[in-house]
């Protein structure tokens, strides 16, 4: 089975299942026990030493793993604090003046989470803590709203210069290829994240909803928020006992912000001499954000403290609260892993270079279209754009390497990251899509059967874009055309609903 189709059958297994069953945790366990019986054989023994051993507790001791469930428990504590201190409550009602409308809600949402492009699980759950108040307020369903925190991180970062992806993508290319140049250079191909961006502001000034998302959206409109509520049953924003006010919601985030910078640069050696950009693109997004999280952690206890917003033992007590608010997102996360550790043990990197490696040497125009394909079900499959990342830009870059001067190698790279972020939207084992869930406080299996429509609308015409741009080689007409297939999209879907047929 290694290096076959049968290495991709586990994250398939537990895709269809969550979204049949409605229920992640055992659908993700499934997979990965197939995963295990496929690696061993079908022998006991060996597959409860892969499951366990090479598995779950290998993906939980992995340095950056660790690093990033740090990451999440800190940031829940600081939401914890704010939400505890009223300064989220204060914040949700200094906006109820200023922002009047749930088309002013949704685009104030989509405004900040393009400000936050460092990282995105940074994205996910500062923008869902910050706008929960606000979009509740407006009777903004909590499924809309993972949906455009969701489409607010992924797509926003990988066409952000200075950002985590960035170094990323950096990391993967070719010793000697400057990768962030590489990364830049890709930007205005990337047709997905852009369409993506497009899409998602026109849905909102439009006031259009299809498929299950519109069921949410008109609940919404009647009050029920969440239409369908979490496993664990904890939606709301908790007992306020402190006198905060705008302010302090504004200092955490801003030392979020400020914090997360300045550790992912240390990480990349800023302070040893290395220049800001370098450093970004050598940083490690896991040590750089638990520094600046535990930063911001230790300044916003000290401020709340002092100004007598929140006593000390309160502020201990959000410890337990933030820690238990991400124990779902976590226990997720880790399944979700030790599920893609399954497929890299059988050779799904193998399997899918070869398929790529197959069609560069027919259908060259329509290359970029395929790249992308095979990118998304990957990252869908896997639920990971990093590794996609690390599987086909070394394959597309050798397939047209950059001292050739073929316009087709930044295309193709272009269409790697492209659809590497389209699968990982639109999958449910994805990290950026359960820290969406968490920083949304939505139903995970809701949130992802509301964006699967409007994700798989993007993809549609991100394929005809790649399709174009295989023959023309220039990133503008390849975009208009498929800026003006989305809109399309939406004008179609927004006459069906005049007519009741949505």
């Amino acid at each position: 089975m290694y290096g076959t189709f049968w290495a991709l059958v586990p994250p398939i297994v537990a895709i269809v299942l969550a979204l049949i069953t409605k229920e992640v945790y055992s659908s993700l366990f499934l997979g990965i026990i197939v995963g295990g019986l496929f690696y061993s054989n079908f022998g006991f023994e060996g597959a409860m030493n892969h499951i366990f051993s090479e598995g779950l507790i290998a993906s939980l001791a992995d340095p950056y793993n660790v690093g990033i469930i740090i990451f999440l428990i800190f940031l829940g504590v600081i939401v914890a604090l704010m939400n505890k201190a009223g300064g989220s409550a204060a914040f949700g009602a200094w906006a109820s003046t200023h922002i009047k409308t749930r088309v002013g809600a949704q685009l104030a949402t989509v405004v900040l989470g393009c400000l936050i492009f460092i990282d995105d699980y940074f994205n996910c759950l500062t923008v869902g803590s910050v706008m929960r108040p606000v979009t509740d307020r407006h009777n903004v369903s909590r499924a809309k709203l993972a949906y455009l925190i969701d489409a607010t991180a992924a797509p926003i970062c990988i066409i952000a210069p200075i950002s985590s992806w960035a170094a990323a993508v950096s990391a993967f290319a070719p010793e000697e290829t400057n990768g962030l140049v590489l990364f830049v250079r890709a930007i205005p191909y990337n047709f997905y994240a852009l369409i993506t961006i497009v899409m998602m502001v026109s849905l909102t000034i439009m006031k259009v909803d299809f498929g299950p998302m519109a069921v949410h959206e008109k609940n919404a409109l009647n009050g029920d928020i969440f239409t369908v509520k979490r496993k664990d049953g904890d939606d709301g924003e908790g007992v306020v006992s402190g006198n905060g006010k705008v302010i302090d919601l504004i200092f955490p985030f801003l030392a979020l912000v400020a914090g997360c910078v300045i550790g992912m640069i240390y990480s990349g050696g800023f302070f040893s001499g290395e220049t800001f950009i370098d450093a970004f693109a050598n940083s490690d997004a896991s040590v750089g954000l638990v520094l600046g999280s535990f930063c911001a952690l230790f300044l916003t206890i000290l401020v709340y403290v002092v100004k007598r917003v929140l006593p000390f033992k309160e502020c201990m007590g959000c410890l337990t609260e933030g820690f238990k608010a991400m124990v779902p997102a976590i226990c997720i996360l880790a399944l979700a892993w030790t599920l893609k550790g399954m497929t890299d043990s059988l050779g799904a990197k193998e399997y899918v270079a070869g398929l790529v490696e197959s069609s560069a040497g027919s259908l060259l125009n329509f290359l970029p279209a395929i790249v992308f394909l095979i990118a998304c079900f990957l990252a869908f499959a896997t639920g990971t754009s990093w590794g996609t990342f690390g599987i086909l830009i070394p394959i597309c870059l050798h397939a047209f390497p950059l001292e050739s001067g073929n316009p087709l190698a930044i295309v193709c790279v272009s269409a790697c990251m492209a659809g590497a972020v389209c699968g990982d939207h639109c999958s449910p084992i994805s990290d950026t899509t359960i820290m969406s869930s968490a920083g949304a406080q939505c139903d995970h299996i809701a949130h992802v059967s509301t964006q699967l429509p409007y994700a798989v609308t993007a993809a549609a015409c991100s394929f005809v874009a790649y399709v174009i741009a295989g023959f023309v080689h220039n990133a503008i007409i390849p975009l208009i055309i498929g800026i003006a297939a989305v809109l399309g999209a939406l004008f179609f879907m927004k006459s069906r609903m005049k007519s009741g047929n949505v």
